[in-house]
């Protein structure tokens, strides 16, 4: 495929064919730099040498949202902005969850203007018995106040700490709330979260629901862009989990190109398993497995089915908010369904007494939707991440495997099909224990551990160490010539390796194409894999900015996202940056990095009337058609060059692009280049 990669998201690798929109980013360092410019700002301030009452500082209203908004959104970059809209749709899923809410609409305006309206109760406008205010105001300007407390408002929601609304209003340039309560039209303006009118009446009305437009703050995020994309998959999801719901979506900021979408799934979560295998293009086996239960005030629902490849894919939500960090509900499904596969495989001799399937054996190629609804819920941190509740967890367990089990006796033929793919990847391990021991004992008896091609650094210790792969013998030696050998090493690779979207684990031990990368990093893979071994503070992947480039890069990308997915969490990836061109003419010479670039250095260095003829424009097709010193200009030095880290913000996106692209489905990647291809700008051919 003859796409250049160019951005820094695991679920967007390939150019911006995976998501046209994608945020242009700054060069990697650049957030380092600054902090340590502030810090040296600080040391020329004049210090105090008093500490005392007067020093502390009360912050009141929503003054400590605007102080340290990454505290309740996670950050003030593309996802902090899209929180936002999260936050406010969660409130009109909350009155969907209550039965009061059957439409959501979700709208991009131009200017990048959100609004959300939903059909429930709207919000209470009466004027609170104890603040003097109408209620609705409450919620939009003090931080944990809503119906959410076990006032009565709210049997189930996601909303815990009550601080979405009054957030993203403290967040938001301005805000505008609408209520619609069957009788009259309530309406408020708020800006950076206070306001000068109270709520006031507007007209008469029958219908009832709540209407919120608002426009981030530029003074707080990096960027305003939404991605429609992004969101219309949030709002996807939110319509899967509440089976009956429909979502409208549109975005019309291009007059020329409105975009709009109704999501409304009455097989709810059943459909969700089914969008991610139609969407894959996997082959299954069986029918989704569906099965819900209650227990005291709480209620689950599980959809699951498994598939021909060999990854699992497990998405938990709890009261509709995506636990992306799993939790109780996650972990007592993973340890159901392996104790039923166990137990069903031992009683209908699959399995002998003394034979036992792994968590992860039981999970290759599984696809599961855990759906749990808890009155009282308990989260890890405002952005919900986790979910933490105890009693979920053998709630959990005790459901799946009584309905597991008793779908495997009523369907003998899936259950077989199913265990033997659990014996496969049983047997897979196997070999790839062997693979990892034999590895080990060859390691041990060779007289150095480390690849012979790896140039390695003088300096020992993580801490601002860094490793080039490159790719090829020519481009590593330029690379070698040019690097600082105090912090920078160099591991050379040479040919196309093996793409493990394609392979079980066991194939991964021994091929020389990736056990070098595995052993100069020294963590290890898979089970085995231990991030406090990592030697090297980035992981740098340098190839040729052409097809053969675009290639291996993404082949190193999917490694590291199968098998070493927590040196991407953590950060340490990245992406070098080399120039396409080189303009010169005479001693001035620029380095170009897109064509828009190469032009303005063309323009700059012709002749007054235009003439370029005596400019020199160099096209590099390749690293090794640089000298050391131009590849450590231009592409390794920190002062100059640009990097871009890899991040995983969407695991489950990432899972999906990475399939597509790389899995053995020809029509789905097909379908996907076709859908795209109109977009992707840079393209080599």
């Amino acid at each position: 495929m003859g796409i250049i990669l160019q951005c820094g998201k695991v679920e967007n690798f390939v150019e911006s064919i995976a998501n046209p929109t994608s945020p242009v980013l700054l060069p990697a360092e650049t957030e380092c730099e600054l902090f340590i410019m502030s810090n040296e700002k600080l040391q020329e301030q004049p210090q105090s040498q008093e500490y005392g009452a007067e020093q502390i500082q009360v912050l009141e209203g929503l003054e400590p949202v605007r102080q340290v908004p990454a505290m309740y959104i996670g950050s003030t970059s593309a996802d902090g902005l899209h929180h936002l809209v999260y936050e406010i749709v969660d409130n009109a899923i909350d009155e969907a969850l209550a039965g009061y809410c059957t439409e959501i609409t979700v709208e991009i305006l131009p200017d990048n203007v959100i609004r959300v309206t939903d059909n429930g109760r709207g919000i209470p406008t009466g004027i609170h018995p104890t603040e003097g205010i109408s209620a609705a105001t409450i919620v939009y300007t003090v931080l944990h106040a809503g119906g959410k407390f076990g006032g009565g408002g709210y049997k189930v929601s996601g909303g815990l700490h009550g601080v979405g609304a009054s957030v993203v209003n403290a967040l938001s340039e301005w805000l505008e709330l609408t209520v619609y309560d069957g009788q009259n039209i309530h309406f408020q303006r708020f800006e950076r979260g206070k306001y000068s009118e109270p709520l006031n009446i507007t007209g008469k009305t029958s219908r009832t629901g709540t209407s919120v437009m608002f426009k981030a703050d530029a003074e707080i995020f990096e960027t305003l862009n939404y991605d429609y994309e992004t969101l219309l998959k949030r709002m996807r999801e939110q319509a899967f989990l509440n089976a009956g719901l429909k979502i409208r979506i549109s975005d019309t900021r291009n007059p020329d190109e409105i975009q709009e979408k109704i999501l409304h799934y009455e097989g709810g979560i059943r459909q969700f398993v089914e969008h991610i295998h139609n969407t894959k293009g996997y082959e299954t086996i069986g029918d989704v497995i569906y099965f819900s239960g209650e227990q005291d005030s709480s209620y689950a629902e599980i959809a699951m089915q498994y598939n021909d490849s060999y990854n699992e894919l497990i998405l938990s939500f709890a009261n509709n908010i995506h636990t992306k960090d799993g939790g109780t509900h996650e972990t007592g499904f993973k340890n159901a369904v392996a104790k039923v596969l166990n137990d069903y495989g031992k009683q209908f001799n699959f399995l002998k007494e003394n034979e036992k399937l792994s968590g992860d054996d039981t999970r290759e190629g599984l696809t599961a939707i855990v759906s749990v609804k808890l009155t009282d819920r308990e989260f890890e941190g405002q952005t919900k991440g986790r979910l933490n509740t105890p009693e979920v967890k053998p709630f959990i367990e005790k459901l799946v495997q009584e309905k597991l089990m008793s779908y495997f006796e009523m369907n003998p033929a899936v259950a077989k099909e199913i265990l033997d793919k659990c014996l496969a990847a049983r047997r897979a391990r196997e070999a790839a224990k062997a693979a990892r021991e034999t590895a080990r004992r060859k390691t041990a008896m060779e007289s150095a551990s480390l690849p012979g091609k790896l140039a390695d650094c003088s300096e020992h210790g993580v801490a601002n160490t860094e490793i080039y792969i490159v790719e090829g013998d020519s481009a590593g030696g330029s690379a070698k010539g040019g690097r600082d050998r105090k912090y920078q090493a160099i591991l050379p690779l040479w040919g196309k390796m093996l793409n493990v979207e394609k392979a079980r684990i066991d194939r991964v031990y021994g091929n020389d194409k990736l056990m070098p990368v595995v052993t100069a990093l020294g963590t290890g893979i898979g089970e085995d894999f231990n991030i406090e071994k990592l030697r090297y503070d980035k992981v740098i992947i340098m190839a040729d900015a052409d097809v053969d480039g675009c290639h291996i890069r993404t082949l190193l990308l999917t490694f590291f996202f199968r098998y070493m997915r927590p040196l991407i969490e953590n950060g340490n990836i990245y992406i070098a940056q080399p120039p396409l061109y080189r303009v010169a003419r005479g001693k001035k010479v620029y380095y170009a990095f897109s064509d828009a670039e190469r032009d303005k250095y063309i323009a700059e260095l012709s002749d007054a009337n235009g003439n370029s003829s005596k400019v020199a424009v160099q096209r590099y097709k390749g690293l090794g058609e640089m000298d050391s010193e131009q590849l450590w200009e231009t592409t390794m030095n920190p002062e100059t060059r640009t990097i871009l880290k890899v991040s995983m913000e969407d695991a489950v996106k990432a899972d999906e692009i990475i399939t597509i692209l790389m899995g053995d489905k020809v029509l789905p990647r097909k379908d996907y280049i076709e859908k795209y291809a109109r977009t992707v700008h840079n393209l080599d051919i």
